[in-house]
């Protein structure tokens, strides 16, 4: 299917939309310009859409979707520009002209790719933000609902919520992270030991491919709809709306958070939780926080394990169901509040819980500087191990550091580990990260807290997966290794990364992406790469 053709404008009339804009003609790039302005032919669409360096919004525009101020900085590179469009077609027209007059582009949904691969290249690019596809359709007479890649979470579950209390979506935590990119590597939030992932429950998307062509679940055949729901973002094509299964939930949730100290026994207490949390109802998500607090004696620190949970039920059935089979939590009444399923999103969200309307605040959580890593955990980590790893929380680097530690358990055991990309499923006890976080001021001693991110990852070894040590996508890491992001990627060399993140999957990932983009245009520092590029083919 070829791109449609638009009717030329006068070229001095294009010429004087790019001077407006802040582009001349001596620019090096503005061929690209001309291109999109020429298809877009509407100057008040150019002044929406497109934005160069030049203009007086181009770093509010950038800068409105960055999650990561590590990546935020003079000397970060930026985009030639940044392309917000309105509809499908001026997707499509980016699509062509960016492929035309060589940029790569880098897609956006939320800004929230831990390692900037959504917004920062190396080599000239063009970012595709699709902050204004935020569009949310809900049926509940059907339990389905579409979202645009765009939206958030947060307005995603606000949707939800304003049309019912009984039903919900699988998906993650945190409010500002934009759906595209969250499905698009797995998701996975409260509600996945009891339904699985969020691309578990996507029944069908809309997606432009390569070629500029508009596909369905149907027209893009099975193998790109398996591979788009857990592969990663920015590899098979530009996933512009998904339509998701919606799942029933009780009027009331009961939610709960007990917090225990290394002078209160959280050593011993998250040891013993290692052997039962991924055993129990799948009604009940359970998570164990680990951070550095302020201790009982003044100006002393103290590691602080904060277990939280939520059930598909009432406050008396969650006490029992916990006193039964986890007494050593202590878990009293006084710990738990009965609530609606989205009051617990504002509540895991750490969100004031007066008012949803702060779903829909993009800036309603501090932006800070950070560096992630994950790993999968298949068999308890004995006592010494978890001292060790509590005390590399009370060093100076993890004064904002946390290590966030879902069980996993319930439908994600019963789901096969080759039925999405993502295949962390059976035989995890439970999944670990780390993030920590520094100020956009501190960016300048960033390598001593990523430093602290690297040790506690290598402490780590003994007690995590192993060949591979698997990660999470959507928590990307490029330590694991990178692509040559202008030059022929092996399958060998993508391997080393790939099968962290998707073990055998990987595989078939790579054929999907050999079909639908053999020439690799889209790409970034961990996307699939073909199994033989061009540039192999040129004997570059």
């Amino acid at each position: 299917m070829k791109f449609p053709q638009f009717s030329m404008l006068p070229f001095l009339m294009v010429v004087v939309m790019l001077s407006l804009s802040g582009t001349t003609l001596s620019h090096p790039h503005w061929d690209f310009l001309l291109c999109l302005s020429l298809r877009l032919a509407n100057y008040s669409t150019i002044s929406k859409v497109i934005y160069v360096q030049n203009n007086p919004s181009y770093l509010s525009v950038l800068n409105a979707s960055i999650h990561n101020t590590r990546f935020s900085t003079p000397a970060t590179p930026k985009p030639f520009a940044i392309i917000t469009p309105l509809k499908t077609s001026h997707v499509r027209s980016t699509l062509y002209c960016s492929k035309k007059h060589g940029f790569q582009l880098r897609i956006r949904s939320g800004g929230h790719d831990v390692e900037g691969l959504s917004y920062v290249s190396e080599v000239p690019f063009v970012i595709l933000d699709l902050l204004n596809f935020r569009a949310i359709k809900v049926d509940t007479k059907n339990e389905v609902a579409w979202v645009q890649s765009g939206a958030t979470l947060g307005e995603l579950y606000y949707a939800i919520a304003a049309k019912t209390n009984t039903l919900a979506f699988p998906a993650g935590m945190c409010h500002t992270v934009g759906a595209g990119g969250h499905f698009s590597g797995g998701g996975y939030g409260t509600l996945f030991r009891k339904y699985g992932l969020a691309a578990d429950n996507i029944i069908d998307a809309r997606m432009i491919d390569v070629n500029g062509r508009i596909l369905d679940r149907k027209s893009m055949g099975e193998d790109v709809f398996w591979a788009i729901r857990g592969g990663g973002g920015n590899t098979f094509g530009i996933v512009l709306a998904w339509k998701l299964k919606l799942v029933p939930v009780p009027a009331v949730v009961t939610v709960f958070t007990v917090n225990k100290n290394l002078e209160q026994n959280a050593t011993k207490i998250f040891h013993r939780w290692q052997y039962i949390a991924h055993k129990l109802p799948d009604d009940l998500f359970m998570n164990v926080w680990i951070t550095k607090v302020n201790s009982s004696q003044v100006g002393t620190k103290t590691v602080q394990a904060t277990f939280r949970g939520m059930l598909l039920g009432g406050v008396d059935e969650l006490i029992t169901l916990i006193q039964d089979k986890f007494p050593e939590l202590g878990l009293a009444e006084e710990n738990c509040n009965e609530m609606s399923w989205i009051e617990s999103v504002l509540y895991f969200g750490g969100l004031p819980l007066q008012s949803v309307d702060i779903l829909l605040d993009k800036n309603a959580l501090p932006t800070l500087s950070l560096k992630a890593k994950s790993d999968y955990v298949k068999e308890p980590i004995p006592e010494s191990g978890i001292e060790g790893l509590m005390s590399m929380f009370l060093e100076e680097e993890a004064d904002n550091a946390v290590a966030m530690i879902p069980a996993f358990g319930g439908k994600m055991d019963e789901i096969p580990e080759n039925e999405l990309p993502y295949p962390h499923r059976a035989g995890n006890l439970f999944e670990a990260t780390s993030i920590v976080q520094w100020t956009k001021e501190q960016n300048a001693e960033s390598g001593k807290y990523i430093s602290w991110s690297r040790r506690l990852y290598s402490y780590m070894t003994p007690y995590v997966s192993k060949s591979p040590r698997e990660a999470y996508v959507n928590y990307r890491d490029l330590d694991l290794g990178i692509n040559n992001i202008n030059d022929y990627t092996s399958y060998e060399q993508a391997s080393i990364w790939g099968f962290k993140y998707f073990k055998n999957n990987f595989k078939r990932l790579v054929q999907v992406k050999t079909k639908v983009d053999p020439m690799n245009f889209f790409r970034n520092e961990q996307s699939i790469p073909p199994l033989l590029s061009p540039w192999k083919k040129k004997g570059n």
